[in-house]
């Protein structure tokens, strides 16, 4: 819909698509990024979240990371390519009115291993 026009973009930001949930020294999922609800975001949470969306705005459409680290590094947090200073979006990633290929960017993380790591986080949160 807003392919032609020049002053709006929409453009999928995949970085939580292939995440799975953190885990802390003992292989237990860390709790520290998680409220106390344990289905919203920490502030840790949010932090993590808001790095990663960042990055992926500066990324090419098609080029896009797909996953979140959590690794709570600051120094992971990208700035602006000086030659290419703007948010990506397919227009300005070499795609311009073509079509992007969308199977391209499909999961490579079956739907059922989100559900299933789910269910096991919410078992584990609640023992």
């Amino acid at each position: 819909r807003y392919e032609q026009r020049q002053d709006f973009a929409a453009v999928i930001q995949p970085f939580f698509r292939n995440t799975l949930l953190p885990l802390d020294s003992t292989s237990k999922p860390d709790m520290s990024f998680f409220a106390a609800d344990c289905s919203h975001f920490s502030v840790r949470g949010y932090a993590e979240m808001a790095m990663a969306l960042w990055n992926n705005m500066l990324e090419p459409v098609g080029e896009k990371q797909t996953y979140n680290n959590f690794t709570h590094d600051r120094s992971k947090l990208r700035c602006p390519n000086p030659e290419k200073p703007f948010l990506f979006t397919r227009r300005n990633s070499g795609f311009g009115n073509s079509d992007v290929n969308l199977e391209s960017t499909e999961s490579l993380v079956p739907y059922w291993a989100v559900i299933v790591t789910a269910v096991a986080g919410v078992l584990v949160g609640s023992l």
